[in-house]
């Protein structure tokens, strides 16, 4: 898959993926004003353009990325394995499914998804990630 920030001074070449997932941390809504929507791209993850990337230590198992010049979010970023989730918008592609939400117990109500979905809460996914628990609420 191939996308670029706003601007174009950063691409990105990933794995063909099809599933986006969706994630209601509050850090995640806070980050993008909603729900990212993410596609899970693990490690293969290319960019160009790198000195236009500023990173943000979000905790300390994870890291978030973004365009210096235009502010496109670009990735969510697992330390411990180096897996990328790079929110779908920045794919050219838009054959994409909603497979999965997660942090659904930190979703606020002023909004659902139809789609039926895995639905996992936020010990659910620490323990599928292998993060330890921050009390800050940062991801």
């Amino acid at each position: 898959m191939h996308g670029q920030c706003l601007c174009g001074a950063v691409t990105i070449d990933s794995p063909d993926a099809t599933d986006i997932g969706a994630c209601h941390c509050g850090f995640c809504r806070r980050w993008g004003g909603g729900p990212m929507l993410a596609v899970h791209c693990g490690p293969d993850v290319t960019f160009t353009g790198t000195d236009q990337i500023t990173v943000f230590a979000s905790s300390d198992w994870a890291e978030r990325a973004f365009c210096k010049r235009c502010g496109t979010h670009l990735y969510y970023k697992l330390l411990p394995t180096g897996e990328y989730f790079v929110p779908a918008g920045v794919f050219e592609s838009a054959d994409f499914q909603l497979a999965s939400q997660i942090y659904i117990d930190k979703k606020p109500a002023y909004y659902d998804f139809a789609n039926q979905t895995p639905l996992l809460t936020e010990a659910q996914v620490l323990a599928q990630f292998g993060a330890p628990p921050d009390d800050t609420g940062k991801a």
